[in-house]
């Protein structure tokens, strides 16, 4: 029996990054080994062990072979004889298909440490075609490893296309297509994520709704990068850039869907996309199963975030009907996360990277105001249903007047 770290924790060690978690290969091993040893089984789908003192997971060696689509359509065989070289060609990138032996040694038969000298992604082997979920991995390392200088290989890319013709994308399960994408997000530079999946002619297959904005045209006065789609990875990146949470980033993700439905008649204009984004992110996140609180914020961030860039110049009735459409009273924290999308989509533009965004301070300034409204003389005056309702409502239009007017004289 012999015991190897692999994967990640190994690439990450070469590259000088902190290793947070270690993957364990053992060979040389049966499940029934392993147990009378003290390891605790815990695996589903092939044979995985706690350790019994320090609870890291530890995998027998298996090797694979493609029997059917999908992410089942795998034979798993783990017989003792499986070699660590075995275990490692089923992996997915030769970056991580490098392990190291309980005395220091590596074991490297597919040149994963050349590739991480000259920053490349590139498959083990051709099994790479028969796990479509590799294409969001390789996006997401991507994505990841962007800062570092790693693109693609050429030979890699063709995979991928192959996948996206094969058809085998459509096998795809949502909860690891969202597993994938959330975790994209995360990263440094997610917007690489959906660039190289578009780079790899596979983004209209996985993401049509994102994949349909590029080459749709806005106005060039608020946005001199002009296409549609290169906004929306600009808007994502500044949003990372802006430390925002995962929420946040998925609704600056969805903002613009709308401007995909625009009549080409009226482009560069997109009067309207906001109501017309509802439907593309409702179907979005339906398709993916997309967390609720995801979905929630990016349906308010994409009907409201063009009422957000005006907030200034909006009267107290339309000011009033935002903060209870969007919510902001019971659900200040989602109501944030959507100002903080709404700076990132000002952001997102050609020349606006450091602009201010005063209408998020503004904007939470006045529903923190309302929350904190007193209305108890309004509850002592006996009103009740319709009439109640009616008091309060010109009871916050008064207090929006106010701030407006006092927000003015601070301008000027």
């Amino acid at each position: 029996m012999k015991v190897y770290r692999v994967g990640g924790c190994v690439r990450d060690h070469l590259l000088g990054l902190p290793v947070n978690d270690i993957d364990w290969v053992v060979t040389g091993a049966t499940a029934e080994q392993m147990q009378a040893a003290g390891y605790k089984p815990i695996g589903k789908d092939f044979p995985v062990f706690l350790h019994p003192e320090s609870k890291q997971e530890y995998a027998l060696a298996r090797s694979e072979r493609k029997t059917g689509p999908g992410y089942k359509g795998f034979e798993i065989n783990t017989d003792p004889a499986t070699t660590i070289e075995q275990d490692l060609l089923r992996r997915d990138l030769t970056i991580n298909a490098i392990a190291e032996d309980e005395r220091g040694n590596l074991v490297d038969p597919y040149d994963g440490q050349r590739d991480i000298e000259n920053r490349l992604l590139r498959h083990v082997s051709e099994a790479f075609v028969e796990d479509p979920v590799r294409v969001l991995r390789v996006a997401r390392f991507a994505a990841r490893f962007h800062k570092l200088g790693f693109s693609v290989a050429d030979e890699t890319r063709d995979l991928i296309r192959q996948i996206g013709q094969s058809g085998e994308l459509e096998t795809l399960i949502a909860e690891r297509v969202w597993s994938e994408l959330s975790r994209a997000l995360d990263e440094s530079d997610p917007a690489v994520f959906f660039t190289t999946l578009r780079d790899c002619e596979v983004l209209a297959a996985l993401f049509p709704e994102i994949d349909a904005l590029f080459g749709v045209p806005q106005n060039a006065k608020y946005h001199p990068e002009i296409d549609t789609g290169v906004h929306l990875m600009m808007a994502l990146q500044a949003s990372a850039a802006l430390g925002h949470d995962n929420e946040t980033r998925f609704a600056v993700l969805m903002h613009d869907l709308g401007k995909a439905t625009t009549p080409s008649s009226v482009l560069p204009s997109h009067h309207g996309h906001e109501a017309r984004g509802k439907k593309p992110v409702k179907a979005f996140c339906k398709r993916w199963r997309v967390p609720r609180a995801h979905t929630e914020l990016a349906l308010i961030t994409t009907e409201f975030h063009l009422l957000a860039h005006r907030a200034m110049e909006l009267k107290a009735s339309t000011l009033l009907k935002l903060f209870t459409r969007a919510d902001s009273l019971r659900k200040p924290e989602r109501f944030q996360k959507m100002l903080d999308a709404c700076r990132a989509d000002i952001r997102g533009r050609e020349g606006s990277e450091e602009d201010p965004y005063p209408q998020a301070e503004y904007l939470a300034r006045l529903a923190a105001k309302l929350r904190d409204l007193d209305i108890s003389s309004i509850q002592q005056q006996g009103l009740a249903g319709k009439a109640m309702g009616k008091a309060i409502h010109e009871a916050r239009l008064r207090l929006i007047e106010q701030e407006k007017v006092l927000a003015q004289q601070n301008c000027g």
